[in-house]
């Protein structure tokens, strides 16, 4: 998997502070050069949920592997974020190859944790938390690619969004309220429903390959932004429908 550096085509070279970017300068690549850009990240990010669901259902079906992993939980949690970090801030340093391979890694590992997570619901819940993020997310996909508008200035709000969830989370854990849960819920789900539209629109302008300076690099952490959209629009729907079993 070779580079294909990406030159700026949108501002001066000698003005690019990380913050001048093609959806802040109101200005769109060529339609084919767009296209490609979203077809490339989305290929990747599916073939992450297939590795993730083939992990998943190979640890459902197997007792020792289930045993595995919830003994390993909290580090494999750890380990996980921490190939986030590696792949996020490490793009620029790191080839587009490892950075793949990376991105696959985390999501086998992210299949052992699903395997353990679905293994606790009810079969008829989880077809229906995956069908209900299935269509949101395509809808918000959808949109964040036909769209005039521009979504860009809804980056800061969103991200603050996403830590306030977090600590929304973390609180919970002491206060193990149901009620609070399914509101942190139905926020998580409004969240990365406009992060889906939000990052389309991102990985299509071009913003992602101005910042990594290659494609395939671009189309490693536009395929890793969709696939944290769709994996977390399926937890909380999962939350939300989720009868244990």
């Amino acid at each position: 998997m070779s580079d294909q550096r990406v030159s700026n085509p949108y501002a001066n070279p000698n003005q690019l502070d990380g913050q001048a970017t093609p959806s802040t300068l109101g200005v769109k690549p060529d339609a084919r050069l767009a296209q490609a850009f979203l077809t490339q990240a989305f290929v990747w990010m599916f073939a992450g949920l297939i590795v993730s669901a083939g992990v998943a259902f190979l640890v459902q079906s197997n007792a020792r592997l289930l045993e595995f992993a919830a003994n390993n939980f909290f580090i494999l949690i750890i380990a996980q974020l921490a190939l986030v970090v590696v792949i996020s801030w490490g793009i620029n340093r790191i080839s587009a190859t490892a950075a793949l391979g990376l991105f696959f890694v985390y999501a086998a590992s992210l299949g052992v944790t699903f395997g353990l997570i679905v293994s606790a619901y009810e079969l008829g819940s989880v077809v229906t938390a995956f069908l209900s993020a299935s269509a949101m997310f395509g809808a918000a996909a959808i949109y964040g690619h036909v769209t005039k508008r521009s979504l860009a200035g809804l980056g800061g709000i969103l991200f603050m969004g996403v830590i306030g969830l977090l600590v929304a989370m973390l609180l919970n854990v002491f206060l193990a309220s149901d009620g609070f849960s399914f509101l942190i819920s139905i926020v998580g789900v409004v969240i990365f429903t406009a992060l889906t539209a939000y990052d389309v629109q991102r990985i299509q302008n071009g913003d992602l390959a101005i910042a990594t300076g290659s494609m395939e690099k671009a189309a490693v952490i536009g395929a890793l932004h969709l696939y944290l959209d769709f994996v977390n629009l399926f937890l909380f729907m999962l939350r939300i429908f989720g009868g244990r079993d």
